[in-house]
């Protein structure tokens, strides 16, 4: 395993700390952890990563630091519902983070239209027209 890439810095934290609160309106607890990537598609090596995670509104998210500044994310619900930005890496913190709470954002926004939709669906399924005597 390689071992030479840098923990998350005190900025680098207070950063994501800030992002969350811009976006959540409170402080937003972080955990540091480590996740064993695949860095390499060419590999089958895993690389132990440091990542911070936290969970908010039912979703939980992960940064990993791959490398010095470069980042990938994602946010998931279990096992087999899991995310990403569309971007495999990132070389700026900021903007890593602020593209995952977008994407987690537009993701719940439209579960919450796929489920009205649905209820609405259901209501007009059921709506026979006007009672005719």
């Amino acid at each position: 395993m390689n071992a030479t890439i840098p923990d998350f810095t005190e900025t680098e934290q207070n950063l994501v700390s800030a992002s969350l609160f811009k976006r959540y309106g409170k402080l937003v607890p972080l955990q540091l952890a480590d996740s064993e990537l695949q860095l390499d598609v060419l590999s089958e090596e895993l690389t132990l990563c440091p990542t911070l995670y936290w969970v908010k509104r039912g979703a939980q998210f992960v940064v990993c630091k791959v490398a010095a500044d470069h980042y990938r994310c994602q946010f998931f619900y279990s096992k087999t519902e899991q995310y990403g930005t569309g971007h495999d890496e990132y070389n700026s913190l900021g903007d890593c983070v602020v593209t995952l709470l977008q994407v987690q954002s537009d993701h719940e926004r439209q579960l919450a239209n796929i489920s009205s939709s649905a209820t609405q669906a259901k209501i007009d399924d059921d709506y026979l027209g006007p009672l005719v005597i």
